[in-house]
């Protein structure tokens, strides 16, 4: 039997929303059965009463840390996939090179990140290059790979025609690129908002322009635990529609003609 394409949503989409139902209910019903304090495990009914009443200041924090994670992936793309360029572009530069990639992926953002912070007195600026430093790493790594990994029978064709150097990176290297590269995104995009509320950690910034990561450690202060638990869910919600952007893009990138891609039928 074959699921037309909205059934087969449907039905991918049921199962994780059962569960996540049931773990809800399940909370709720522990913390009401046996009397748990709010400042230690809130249930959820307290934490939507907890974001209902902070809704403006949260939704604010939310949208600048948005606001830094989506400037930090930019950059991370921008610039990764230019060093992903260089790479191929001679073996000697990728070897020169891309051991100091793995140091910046390896060394650890609450290490530099204080630095960052001294060295640049903008306080959303250095929020964004901590971010970038920790994003970019997929970017560079997998779209360096998609570049090398092409069809032998489809690069003789082109050797054969006498492609130009130029013609062989836009009409074969690059679309063979692709699927790694959005690959390369899907974990960067995570990494953008970790590196945005880990460096706001860090920074520990407060006042108007301050994010999710803020409120995290106010409400810690100020033992607001159910609002605290809010703001986490803010980051979680942020984090998964991150992810389903990429993959909606990469569906229309790549749906059409790759594998990886392509919806079959059941």
């Amino acid at each position: 039997m074959r699921l037309s394409a909205s059934s087969k949503k449907l039905a991918d989409a049921f199962p994780p929303i059962v569960v996540g139902v049931l773990i809800l209910a399940s909370w709720e019903a522990c913390c009401r059965v046996f009397a748990v304090p709010s400042y230690l495990v809130p249930a959820p009914s307290a934490i939507v009463q907890s974001f209902l009443a902070g809704a403006p200041v949260l939704m604010h924090s939310l949208f600048f840390t948005l606001r830094v994670t989506f400037i930090a992936l930019g950059l991370s793309i921008t610039i990764g996939t230019a060093i992903a360029f260089l790479f191929v572009q001679s073996p000697i530069i990728e070897r020169s090179f891309f051991p100091y990639a793995v140091i910046l992926q390896v060394t650890p953002i609450v290490a530099i990140a204080p630095l960052i912070i001294i060295l640049v007195k903008d306080t959303q600026g250095a929020l964004v290059i901590c971010s970038t430093i920790i994003a970019i790493f997929p970017i560079i790594s997998n779209t360096t790979v998609g570049l090398r990994t092409i069809d032998a029978g489809h690069r003789d064709l082109f050797a054969i025609n006498h492609a130009s150097r130029l013609q062989d990176l836009i009409y074969l290297r690059i679309p063979s690129a692709l699927p790694y590269f959005f690959a390369g995104l899907r974990i960067s995009s995570g990494l953008a908002l970790i590196g945005a509320v880990v460096a706001e950690f860090v920074a520990g910034t407060g006042g108007q322009n301050t994010g999710l990561a803020y409120q995290i450690l106010q409400s810690g202060y100020q033992l607001d635990i159910p609002r605290m638990f809010a703001a986490l869910f803010l980051i979680t919600l942020a984090g998964i529609a991150l992810f389903m952007i990429v993959v909606i893009l990469t569906k229309l990138a790549l749906g059409s003609w790759h594998d990886s891609a392509v919806e079959r039928e059941i």
